[in-house]
């Protein structure tokens, strides 16, 4: 009998935690992703489309297009700046 062992299912246990975790990580990732795109929508489209019709104009579209660009510019400029400040508080402690 070995004392030093985990107990039975023990290991599975970890196991499964871990593929929760990894599936809750993506999940959250996903949802992320689509409020950003619903949020990014939801402004350009109110900002470049100024009398909504079965199309865009190419004055729209062109529109569109580079309010997204900003868009996306715009939360990687400030997903890097909390990433940096994050890892400047992790190296003071």
């Amino acid at each position: 009998m070995d004392f030093g062992s985990s107990p039975p299912g023990a290991r599975n246990d970890n196991v499964n935690k871990g593929q929760i975790m990894e599936r809750l990580q993506t999940e959250l990732a996903v949802a992320s992703a689509q409020e950003l795109l619903q949020r990014m929508t939801d402004k350009c489209f109110k900002k470049c489309v100024t009398k909504p019709g079965t199309s865009l104009d190419s004055s729209d579209q062109k529109c569109v297009a580079m309010c997204m660009d900003r868009y996306i510019d715009a939360v990687n400029l400030v997903t890097r700046a909390y990433t940096q400040r994050l890892q400047q508080e992790q190296s003071r402690m």
